[in-house]
C-alpha cells in the first residue's frame, strides 16, 4: 500500500486530490445547515422582541404588542388622606384649585384646598390627599349648610344621575349623583379610598346641627356621558357607615377614637 492509499484521519486533507474528503464535504453541510437555522430563529426573535424591550437592568421582558394576546394593566396606588389638624381654626393659606358645578341646586364656586373650617369657611373645601377631581380613588369635598356661603344648603335636593362638574388646570371632570345618604356624624368614614372613580360631598345635618352628617356619594362619568367604573367595581352607597370608622375624628397625634374635636361641628353646619 502507497501512501496515497493511507487513510488520512478524519480531518487531514485528502492529500492526492487536495480537496476536503467525504468527512470534511459532510461537516460543512451540518455548519451550513445550523448556520441557516440560527438565521431563521433570529429573524423570529426580531419579530417577536424589539431591540429596546430589554432595559439597563437587563431581563425584563417586553410588553405584548397590541392585539398580540393578554395585556396587564397596572394601576396607580391609591391617594391616602391627611390627617385632619389638631386645631380646627388652624392657619390655611387660601389656595384655588378650580371651581365646583352643581346645575341641579344652582351651585357654581370656587374649590377651596383644605378641610379646616378657615378652609371651608371659604368655600367648598377638597380634603388634601384624597383623590383630585378625574383620578382613581375618592375625592372628598367638605361644605356648609347654613353659614358663610352655605353652598351646600341644598345638598339633600340631589337625586342620582344629577350632574357635579369639577374644571381644574388639568381639565373637565364630570360625576353623576348615585345616591344621598344621611348618618351619624361619628360614625362614617368620610375620606375612605377604593379602586374606582368616586367622590364624595358631605356637610352637617341637619341644618343648624352638627348631630349627623348628610353625604352625596358620585361616580366619574367619561367624556361621551357613560360611567368609568362598572356598577360592580363601585364600593356600596353605605360602606362607611359603620360605628368602627372615625376619619373625621383622625389627628396629627394619631388619635382615632371619637374623643377627638371634630373640626365639622365647632360651628353649626
Amino acid at each position: 500500500m502507497t501512501d496515497a492509499d493511507a487513510d488520512p484521519g478524519p480531518l487531514e486533507p485528502d492529500r492526492t486530490h487536495g480537496r476536503p474528503t467525504a468527512r470534511w464535504a459532510a461537516l460543512g453541510v451540518l455548519l451550513a445547515s445550523a448556520a441557516v437555522v440560527i438565521a431563521i430563529a433570529a429573524r423570529s426573535t426580531e419579530r417577536l422582541v424589539p431591540g429596546d424591550a430589554v432595559g439597563a437592568a437587563g431581563g425584563a421582558l417586553p410588553a405584548p404588542a397590541a392585539g398580540a394576546g393578554t395585556s396587564i394593566t397596572t394601576r396607580p396606588p391609591l391617594p391616602i388622606p391627611d390627617a385632619l389638624p389638631v386645631n380646627a381654626y388652624a392657619p390655611t393659606p387660601q389656595v384655588v384649585l378650580g371651581t365646583i358645578e352643581i346645575p341641579k341646586i344652582d351651585l357654581t364656586a370656587d374649590l377651596q384646598r383644605g378641610v379646616t373650617l378657615t378652609a371651608i369657611n371659604r368655600g367648598p373645601g377638597w380634603w388634601p390627599g384624597t383623590a383630585m377631581p378625574g383620578e382613581l380613588g375618592n375625592m372628598v369635598v367638605a361644605g356648609h349648610r347654613t353659614t358663610y356661603s352655605k353652598p351646600f344648603s341644598r345638598l339633600d335636593e340631589l337625586e342620582p344621575g344629577d350632574q357635579v362638574i369639577l374644571t381644574t388646570d388639568t381639565g373637565r371632570s364630570v360625576y353623576e349623583v348615585r345616591g344621598v345618604i344621611v348618618v351619624p356624624g361619628d360614625w362614617i368614614d368620610i375620606a375612605a379610598q377604593s379602586e374606582a372613580h368616586t367622590a364624595t360631598l358631605f356637610a352637617c345635618h341637619p341644618p343648624g346641627s352638627a348631630r349627623e352628617r348628610i353625604v352625596a356619594k358620585l361616580r366619574l362619568l367619561n367624556p361621551d356621558g357613560t360611567p368609568v367604573d362598572p356598577d360592580s367595581a363601585l364600593p356600596p352607597l353605605d360602606a362607611e357607615a359603620q360605628s368602627t370608622d372615625h376619619t373625621l375624628m383622625v389627628r396629627d397625634d394619631g388619635a382615632t377614637d371619637a374623643t377627638g374635636t371634630d373640626p365639622f361641628g365647632e360651628t353649626a353646619g
